[in-house]
């Protein structure tokens, strides 16, 4: 089954789907500062574009271009700012 989710009055919109190792999600954010929260860990592989993000237990933002990834341990929050839109899978383990 493929859920549509949409976050931010719809400045970040995924489709999430089920795998043999969990849930994913593939999406698009819109340039702006987010905060995200989540129960599981987190993976999120940026597919085009570029995030800021200011990760867990960090005071430094980072820049994540495409083509790398972070993660964010299970029950925690994170920040993000993209100035472009921005592509990504996310992957919950």
């Amino acid at each position: 089954m493929i859920t549509e989710n949409q976050y931010f009055d719809g400045n970040v919109k995924s489709l999430g789907y089920e795998t043999a190792k969990g849930k994913s999600t593939v999406g698009v954010i819109n340039p702006g500062e987010y905060t995200f929260g989540t129960a599981q860990k987190e993976i999120m592989h940026i597919m085009e574009g570029e995030l800021t993000a200011l990760l867990p237990g960090t005071t430094d933002w980072q820049s994540i271009k495409a083509g790398s990834n972070f993660e964010v341990p299970a029950n925690s929050s994170f920040k993000v700012k993209a100035s472009v839109q921005t592509a990504y899978l996310c992957q919950y383990r």
